[in-house]
């Protein structure tokens, strides 16, 4: 702050005297992080059968603890399937009440008290945000000297886009593929890491049965009915394993996919981690015909582990995972799919699982969000200073155009006192004349 005094005889104005700046933590290469890793409410961690996100997140956690790194859970449930302490802030996970907009807003504030406890405790180094309305709470974390990561793992849609715009400068947003951030330029992206699974955990085989698999949510999106058309022309069977319990889904289940399956075809249902991971194996290759700019496709990656061939439309990150012609085959219509399924022969089941382990490995995962995290405390470190000097040069500002005013009044005082008394000897010779 400023100590110096005016002096209003003269010109000189002092040296501003300003309080020592903390050093920088300049070397963030190498310490242990302590991470806050915020989860949505809906499913465990990680998860009995449907949760992408989940997965993901449970992956991440081990990744980043085998680097490490020591990482709090903050989500639903009594115990955590990861190496990580659980923080519950919900006794139970909740997955009745997804798509309902009340728990989302009640987990941020639950959360919000959570990271500050911690913080205000054992200490934290940054928040990892993997729902919704939790980057709402960036900018108090930012008060607690932390920043906020948070990762895109839906489609870029309109609203979304806004939030994110409105928010944007306080947190990090991380892409989990290239086609994702490229839809939405004009967002803060701080990064872009791909999803990743544990490839030792897929059973891989080089021989496959003579079904075709769809596995996802019976939506429009997914168009699980265009995965029948494909597989009926191409001669093939096909299972169907996919969650169908939201009013679009069963909809659309009645209208587009029943009316269209044969005895050959299986509706499985939702498999669980142990049965998703057979069927894949067993499956002849995995069909993916997306209508829909597709964020990432998790079961893309955890087909190619297992050795089975992807054939898929172009729509989203597709290609970014599915090499052409040699994982598997990206197709831009509908009618190509039975072709592509004919041409199966021509994948080599180990150049799948290669793919996985030299570029969607868990191992990558963890990697890639510790390069996010150090880059958001190196900028924090940077920033955090120069707000201090900014602050502290508004009030050597403030200071100097307070004393420069004082300054004025005083030798405008001092020549009235210096002036007076000659001005009244005037006035009293004119008016003697």
């Amino acid at each position: 702050m400023f100590t110096g005094m005016l002096d209003p005889t003269t010109d000189r104005t002092p040296e501003p005297v300003l309080s020592p700046l903390p050093d920088a933590a300049l070397d963030e290469e190498h310490r242990p992080l302590r991470i806050a890793m915020v989860v949505p409410p809906y499913f465990e961690i990680p998860p009995r059968a449907y949760g992408g996100v989940e997965s993901v997140v449970a992956d991440l956690t081990d990744s980043l603890i085998a680097r490490g790194h020591e990482v709090t859970l903050i989500g639903a449930g009594t115990t955590t399937g990861t190496g990580a302490e659980l923080v519950p802030v919900w006794p139970l996970p909740i997955p009745e009440r997804l798509g309902e907009p009340m728990p989302e807003i009640l987990h941020a504030a639950l959360t919000r008290k959570a990271v500050a406890e911690l913080a205000a405790g054992p200490g934290l180094d940054i928040v990892h945000e993997h729902t919704c309305a939790g980057p709402l709470n960036a900018s108090s974390y930012a008060a607690l000297g932390l920043p906020t990561v948070v990762t895109m793992h839906g489609p870029v849609e309109e609203d979304l886009l806004r939030f994110y715009q409105a928010v944007g400068s306080d947190i990090d947003l991380v892409a989990i593929s290239e086609r994702q951030r490229e839809l939405a330029p004009d967002l803060r992206w701080a990064g872009m890491v791909h999803n990743a699974v544990r490839t030792d955990t897929f059973p891989f085989r080089a021989d496959h049965d003579g079904y075709a698999l769809f596995l996802g949510r019976f939506h429009p999106d997914k168009a699980p009915h265009l995965a029948l058309e494909a597989a009926h022309a191409a001669g093939m069977p096909l299972i169907l394993a996919g969650k169908c319990a939201e009013p679009i889904e069963k909809d659309y289940f009645e209208r587009e996919v029943e009316p269209r399956l044969t005895d050959a075809d299986q509706v499985y249902g939702v498999a669980d981690a142990v049965a998703k991971r057979r069927l894949l194996a067993n499956a002849r290759c995995l069909l993916m015909p997306v209508r829909w700019e597709e964020p990432f496709g998790m079961v893309m990656i955890e087909s190619m582990a297992c050795g089975t061939p992807v054939v898929a439309l172009r729509g989203g990150a597709v290609p970014e995972i599915v090499v052409d012609g040699v994982t598997g085959f990206v197709c831009e219509d509908p009618a190509e799919l039975p072709g592509a399924i004919a041409r199966l022969d021509e994948i080599d089941p180990e150049a799948c699982r290669a793919r996985v382990v030299e570029h969607f490995d868990v191992a990558r995962l963890g990697e890639g969000y510790e390069a996010v995290y150090r880059d958001a405390l190196r900028a924090k470190a940077i920033a955090d200073p120069l707000d201090r000097l900014r602050r502290e040069y508004g009030d050597l500002d403030a200071g100097l155009d307070r004393r420069f005013d004082e300054g004025r009044r005083l030798m405008r005082a001092v020549e009235r006192t210096e002036t007076g008394p000659a001005l009244a000897d005037r006035e009293g010779a004119v008016d003697a004349a």
